[in-house]
């Protein structure tokens, strides 16, 4: 299972809805609960966040790999969640 990044900022309503989706689709799927998400505010965390090249939020890695940049759907969440696991 590899880690993922996901990289939000407070004021982003897309980021507020990744989150509520993920939450989501965890309690569906209950493979997914096991996964690492670590969830980074660009805002708080810029020394982490200049480190990844991406320039909209949210934005997801799974391991060193850009999965998603930009306003998210469940689909584009389950399809990082797979990535993890794979």
């Amino acid at each position: 299972m590899k880690p993922v990044h996901m990289f939000v900022t407070s004021w982003c309503p897309y980021c507020r809805q990744a989150l509520s989706w993920m939450k989501e689709i965890q309690s569906e799927t209950p493979e997914y609960k096991n996964i690492d998400v670590k969830i980074i505010d660009e805002e708080k965390h810029p020394e982490i966040a200049k480190k990844y090249d991406y320039y909209y939020v949210p934005t997801y890695f799974v391991g060193d790999t850009k999965i998603h940049e930009g306003v998210p759907s469940q689909e584009i969440i389950r399809e990082v969640f797979e990535k993890s696991l794979h």
